[in-house]
């Protein structure tokens, strides 16, 4: 870090944790320099790193004195020589950022030198989630089989990130099993104000996988990035790029009964696609924010690369203590974040309002039920709408008769046609983040259960929680035992179904599937659903919440109208209706209220 000071900037301040050191951002008010009250959040966080790294050589202070001056309306093309605070990877796209290192160290060796020199100079986290696949379902053994197979297909490539972990210093490995590497960042990695050598300073990232942009919802800016650029920022170099233009997105309103926050962001993410916001960052603002979770935000922020921004970035505010206290960080932390972003700008102010290059406005209260599809997270479909688009998208997309025929399966009577859902899962750090509607999920399967309905044979169900305090809380809920009787078994901690890993389909569906020639259907909890990334077989993807999920799951098929037609018969022959098993909030509150507490998080981590 370097050690220069040309603004004059460097300031000490008093925490629960002791003194640190850091740089005020007002000193450049003080100076005349640009105009901090009109700038958005995330460009403040942007002008700190430059004005703490000024040095003359890779960040000037010509380059503090343009962001400074940050003109909302026209950016301009200067590039900005962002120096982040640490980088995260996943294992598929990080190994090769290790092996370069290796590398390095290797051709130091060779020359003579001390290998010992090459490391990372930001702390680096690498988390093994993208590596666990759904070939086992449905029992209660599934998870450790798949466990057993990952590691018998891994073995090779764990052991050598097993040795990374040893040989590196600011290296850090999270193992197999234990979560989604954006949920892991948002559980407990990160810490939205770093201290290194008594230096408080915002936690900032890049990250190998396009969906870092998650920790933007605890008001962490970041995103994701290539292998280059990550390995750039891990030896301490910038990352540059063009000063963006900011899209505000003001939220007021609260959501009405019945919607998730699942419906809230493919809301959002139809909104910005339509608007276009590629390469630009989106910052949300407004009264809605004051009661919106964190838990929440993250969802709306993991799908920034779906709407097509940098990045989704919401302010730091209470609402980041309140789940900074959730999830088990310490006291002093919580205490330094707070005094940290109150006295340098970062904190959310209510009657603050910053210029944005343009402003977008969504009142909560318009919200509905929805799901996403068959081929796009951007299409968005209300829930009354989901039965005719499919038979719309059958018969002018795919050009196959709504009326066809019914292919056998086993020859026992059971058949499978176009529009039957073959895939169910609950999987994806966008949801499974988020206890409202993980919990939500399973008082649904409880109601669900209880009135005698099944899932039918032909759909594959898996569970694949982001970390394990999702099973922590749904067993002291007593919900994991109703998914599991309709087939929603803990599958793993990892990827699944969302990046593909959904795994075959039983060889008696793919057969028919083929054999037919059929359109049939995926609902997933996740972000993406192009045609072909679930599953080969698989035609017609729908992005859902996870309580919606499981009432596809019992459905089995797309054509039903879940709006107004019945799931299925109770156990006395009479029809349930989706409006008989859904939670109210109050329901969802009280049971989140009851099952989850810091400690969960404290001891899985």
């Amino acid at each position: 870090m370097t050690t220069a000071n040309p603004f004059g900037s460097l300031a000490t301040i008093q925490t629960q944790a002791g003194e640190v050191k850091y740089h005020r951002l007002n000193r450049l008010t003080e100076m005349g320099v640009g105009h901090l009250e009109k700038l958005p959040y995330s460009i403040k966080v942007m002008l700190e790193s430059l004005l703490r790294n000024t040095d003359g050589f890779m960040v000037s202070e010509a380059d503090v004195n343009r962001l400074a001056s940050y003109k909302a309306s026209s950016p301009g093309n200067d590039e900005v020589p962002f120096k982040v605070a640490r980088v995260i990877l996943q294992d598929f796209t990080g190994v090769p950022c290790v092996v370069d290192l290796a590398a390095m160290r290797a051709a130091v060796k060779r020359a003579g030198g001390n290998p010992q020199k090459i490391n990372p100079l930001v702390p680096v986290d690498l988390v093994i989630d993208h590596s666990v696949q759904v070939d086992e379902f449905g029992t209660e053994m599934a998870l450790f089989n798949n466990a057993k197979r990952e590691f018998e297909r891994n073995r090779e490539r764990y052991e050598f990130l097993k040795w990374g972990q040893k040989a590196f210093n600011k290296f850090g490995v999270v193992p197999p099993a234990t979560g989604i590497v954006h949920q892991v960042n948002l559980e407990h990695l990160a810490k939205v104000v770093w201290v290194e050598d008594g230096m408080a300073y915002p936690d900032t990232l890049v990250g190998t996988d396009s969906h870092t942009t998650m920790i933007n919802g605890l008001g962490v800016v970041g995103w994701g990035v290539g292998g280059i650029e990550a390995e750039a920022c891990m030896l301490g170099q910038p990352i540059y790029l063009v000063t963006p233009e900011v899209v505000g997105f003001k939220m007021h309103g609260k959501l009405p009964e019945g919607a998730t926050a699942t419906d809230l962001v493919l809301t959002v993410t139809q909104l910005l696609r339509t608007h276009g916001v590629v390469e630009k960052f989106v910052e949300f603002f407004g009264e809605g924010l004051a009661t919106m979770s964190v838990a929440d935000r993250a969802t709306i922020a993991n799908m920034a690369p779906e709407y097509g921004a940098t990045m989704g970035f919401f302010p730091v505010d209470e609402q980041t203590l309140a789940y900074m206290r959730l999830t088990g960080r310490t006291a002093g932390q919580i205490d330094l974040v707070e005094r940290y972003c109150k006295e340098q700008g970062l904190w959310r102010q209510k009657d603050a309002t910053p210029v944005f290059t343009q402003t977008l406005e969504l009142d909560l209260s318009t919200v509905r039920p929805s799901l996403a599809g068959p081929s796009r997270p951007q299409d968005r479909l209300e829930l009354p709408a989901v039965s005719p688009s499919f038979r719309k998208t059958l018969t002018e997309t795919f050009k196959k008769p709504a009326d066809a025929a019914r292919v056998s399966i086993n020859g026992n009577g059971t058949t499978l046609g176009h529009g039957d859902v073959v895939i169910a899962a609950i999987t994806s750090c966008t949801n499974t983040s988020n206890p409202d509607v993980m919990v939500a999920a399973g008082l649904v399967a409880k109601k669900a259960t209880e009135k005698g309905l099944t899932v039918p044979s032909h759909v594959k169900t898996s569970l694949a929680p982001g970390s394990r305090v999702v099973t922590d809380y749904l067993d002291k809920a007593d919900l994991s035992q109703y998914l599991d009787k309709l087939g929603f078994q803990t599958v793993g901690y990892g990827c699944t179904t969302c990046i593909g890993n959904s795994g075959p389909l039983p060889e008696l569906i793919s057969k028919a599937v083929e054999g037919g020639d059929l359109v049939v259907a995926s609902v997933l909890s996740g972000n993406r659903n192009f045609e072909g990334r679930i599953n080969p077989h698989i035609k017609a993807n729908y992005l859902a919440s996870p309580p919606l999920v499981v009432a596809y799951a019992i459905a089995g098929n797309m054509t039903l109208d879940l709006a107004n037609e019945p799931l299925g018969k109770d156990t006395a022959g009479a029809d349930v209706f989706l409006k008989d098993i859904w939670p109210t909030q109050k329901e969802v509150n009280d049971t989140v209220a009851g099952c989850l507490s810091p400690g969960q998080f404290t001891r899985q981590y």
